[in-house]
């Protein structure tokens, strides 16, 4: 089997409405879209969220990647991840460049599992056929007050989930306190509250007076109470606080998840295989988490998540959003997303690869 071509482009799909997290304001969502074709037709895709550098991160598939890997055999996924990320070390080590790797080393496993003619779940080693998810929300929007939030984080109850997140940090503290009082008051004691700060406190001090705010809340974690690579700040942060930080959506390789973890910045690590270097670090990231007993609750892509999180053993949960909620849209592109049942599982993909099929129709709407 031989690589033919590689293809990456970025694809925008507009919100409906903007919404904001705690430092930032989003109007619509960009990914890079890659796809790795052989010599037999056959064909793989992996993708990137793009943070609006899409198009960069399609380029550097293109202008730096595409040559590593054609005319190369697919299933030899750990040495060609070697040979991108080792060729282009000096300006590729995380980042927007390790998108472009994760994107391409994506596709190369979906190819992988294809030849196999295995999900790709059960060619990493078929832990479990569904895993558990949370519903993500609680996102910031100009006439969303209490009451809507309250209506939202019940919907997510309906739904069939014990486990909802929601974003704080973008106001005061005495505001968020109230703001999280609202949820903890709707989904009621028994349920589990996870908080996401995304990196908004700019010190150890106005972080853990955050922190310590919310928790008569019981929350479960805290996810990103100070930027990530402020490593011995969020150390600080996990030491003072009576409940663990999570943080790693932003990370990329094993050697930085073992920094924070050594570090003690965070207690749930959070890998995106769309961000980490694919899932051949990905993976890397899960097995060095478990001979710690470190469990993993992955960032976003649950499509893709999903399979990642049924092919290892200290899996936690998958992050889910519903599309109705207009703040992740890439279903929008995927010909059959993935969806949590009554319970809040999601079952695995019997189809051979990652499962992830995109609508062609789709993708050439949104193309940028």
């Amino acid at each position: 089997m031989e690589i033919a071509a590689v293809e990456s482009y970025p694809i925008e799909i507009p919100l409906e409405s903007p919404v904001s997290f705690s430092n930032r304001t989003i109007r619509y969502r960009d990914h890079a879209i890659t796809r790795v074709r052989t010599e037999s037709g056959l064909a793989g895709v992996g993708y990137s969220l793009g943070y609006e550098a899409a198009d960069l991160i399609a380029d550097a598939v293109e202008s730096r990647l595409a040559e590593v890997v054609e005319g190369e055999d697919p299933r030899d996924t750990a040495r060609l991840w070697e040979e991108m990320y080792e060729g282009n070390v000096q300006i590729g080590r995380t980042g927007l460049f390790l998108r472009a790797i994760s994107s391409v080393d994506i596709a190369l496993w979906d190819l992988k599992a294809k030849a196999a003619d295995q999900p790709l779940y059960r060619l990493l080693g078929g832990h479990s056929e569904s895993v558990p998810s949370y519903a993500s929300g609680g996102y910031y929007r100009d006439d969303k007050g209490h009451e809507g939030l309250r209506e939202e984080m019940q919907r997510y109850l309906d739904e069939g989930h014990d486990a909802v997140k929601m974003k704080v940090g973008r106001r005061s503290v005495p505001e968020e306190v109230e703001r999280v009082r609202a949820v903890r008051e709707e989904i009621g004691p028994d349920r589990t509250l996870l908080l996401d700060a995304n990196g908004v406190w700019d010190s150890a001090p106005a972080a853990i007076r955050a922190c310590r705010a919310f928790e008569p809340f019981d929350p479960y974690f805290v996810e990103e109470p100070v930027m990530i690579d402020m490593v011995e700040t969020m150390g600080q942060v996990n030491d003072a606080v009576d409940y663990p930080v999570a943080t790693g959506e932003l990370e990329g390789t094993r050697h930085r998840f073992a920094t924070l973890y050594d570090a003690g910045a965070a207690s749930i690590l959070q890998p995106d295989a769309t961000v980490c270097g694919g899932i051949t670090e990905w993976l890397r990231i899960a097995d060095y988490a478990s001979a710690y007993d470190v469990p993993i609750a992955p960032h976003y892509n649950w499509n893709l998540h999903a399979s990642l999180l049924g092919a290892v053993e200290n899996g936690l949960w998958v992050e889910y959003f519903y599309r109705d909620m207009d703040v992740k849209v890439f279903d929008d592109v995927v010909a059959s997303p993935l969806a949590p049942d009554d319970e809040g599982r999601i079952d695995l993909s019997d189809r051979p690869g990652h499962g992830v099929e995109l609508d062609e129709d789709a993708l050439e709407e949104f193309r940028a």
